[in-house]
C-alpha cells in the first residue's frame, strides 16, 4: 500500500448489521505513538478495533500493518507484529498463571515446538511488569477479576509485538493498577517504540497517557488528532451528550461533568 506507518487506514468504512459505525476514516499511527479511542456505548469502538486488528473485514477501504495489508500476511506473521487485548478473557482449560502468560509466546514458536527457557524468562519478565511474579504457580481460575486482567496484559506483553490494540484495558483494575498499567504502556511506547491503540472510557486518562485521540460520534462521524486539539470541553460534551467543563491543575488539564 506504500504507507510506511506502523498502522494505516485509508477511506475505511466500518459497518455492522447494515449500520455505518465509521465512515471514510483516515488514520496513521507511527511507532512509539499512543492513540485513544473514545465514544459512547454502541458507537463502534470495539468493532473498529477488531477491524484495525484484521479480525473483521471493513465494508470498504483498506487497513495496512507495517505497510502491507492483512490479506498479504499469514496469521503467524500477523501475530508477531500486532497483539490484541479483548474486553473479556475465557479460560476453557485449567492452567497456571505462568502457563497462561506463555500463550503470548506461541506466535514465535515453530509448528511442533514447545516453549523453552528463553520463552519462560520473557513470560516471567512480563508477569513482573504487571506485579504478578509471586502468583506464577496459581491456577488461573483462582484469580480476582483485576488479577486476571493484569495477567491478560502480561500475556500480551510476552507476545512482544510492535503494535498493541487494547480494548478497555483498565476494566476490573483499581486506581493504582490503572495508573501502573498505563505507565507501563508509556514506557513500552517510549523505550521499545511500540504503537498502542487503546479504547478508554476515562477521558482524563486518555488526556494524560495518549498523544492522540479518535472520537467516534456515531452514524459514521469521527474526529482525530493530537489530544490537545481534539479533547476539548466542546468536543467531549458533543461526544458524550452531556456538558463537560475543563479545569486546570498547573499545566495539567482535567475534564469534569457539569
Amino acid at each position: 500500500m506504500g504507507d510506511s506507518s506502523l498502522l494505516a487506514a485509508h477511506e475505511l468504512d466500518v459497518a455492522i448489521g447494515g449500520r455505518t459505525l465509521v465512515r471514510r476514516l483516515e488514520l496513521s499511527l507511527e511507532a512509539g505513538e499512543t492513540l485513544a479511542i473514545l465514544g459512547r456505548n454502541g458507537t463502534g469502538k470495539t468493532t473498529l478495533l477488531h477491524t484495525l486488528a484484521g479480525l473483521l473485514a471493513p465494508r470498504s477501504g483498506t487497513v495496512a500493518l507495517d505497510g502491507r495489508s492483512y490479506a498479504h500476511r499469514d496469521a503467524r506473521e500477523t501475530a508477531r507484529l500486532r497483539g490484541l487485548l479483548a474486553q473479556s478473557q475465557v479460560d476453557a482449560f485449567p492452567a497456571t498463571v505462568l502457563e497462561t502468560a506463555l500463550v503470548g509466546r506461541h506466535p514465535h514458536l515453530g509448528r511442533w515446538a514447545w516453549e523453552g527457557e528463553a520463552d519462560a524468562a520473557i513470560a516471567r519478565q512480563a508477569l513482573a511488569a504487571v506485579g504478578l511474579s509471586e502468583l506464577e504457580i496459581r491456577p488461573v481460575h483462582t484469580l480476582s477479576g483485576g488479577e486476571r486482567q493484569r495477567l491478560a496484559i502480561a500475556a500480551l506483553l510476552a507476545q512482544q509485538t510492535r503494535l498493541y490494540l487494547l480494548d478497555e484495558p483498565t476494566t476490573h483494575l483499581d486506581l493504582n493498577h490503572q495508573i501502573a498499567m498505563l505507565d507501563l504502556v508509556s514506557r513500552y511506547a517510549g523505550q521499545c517504540g511500540a504503537g498502542f491503540v487503546i479504547v478508554l472510557h476515562d477521558v482524563n486518562l486518555a488526556l494524560r497517557y495518549c498523544r492522540r485521540a479518535l472520537l467516534l460520534f456515531g452514524e459514521g462521524a469521527w474526529r482525530e488528532g493530537p489530544v490537545d486539539e481534539v479533547l476539548t470541553a466542546e468536543s467531549l460534551s458533543e461526544l458524550y451528550g452531556h456538558p463537560l467543563r475543563e479545569l486546570r491543575d498547573g499545566e495539567r488539564r482535567l475534564f469534569v461533568p457539569v
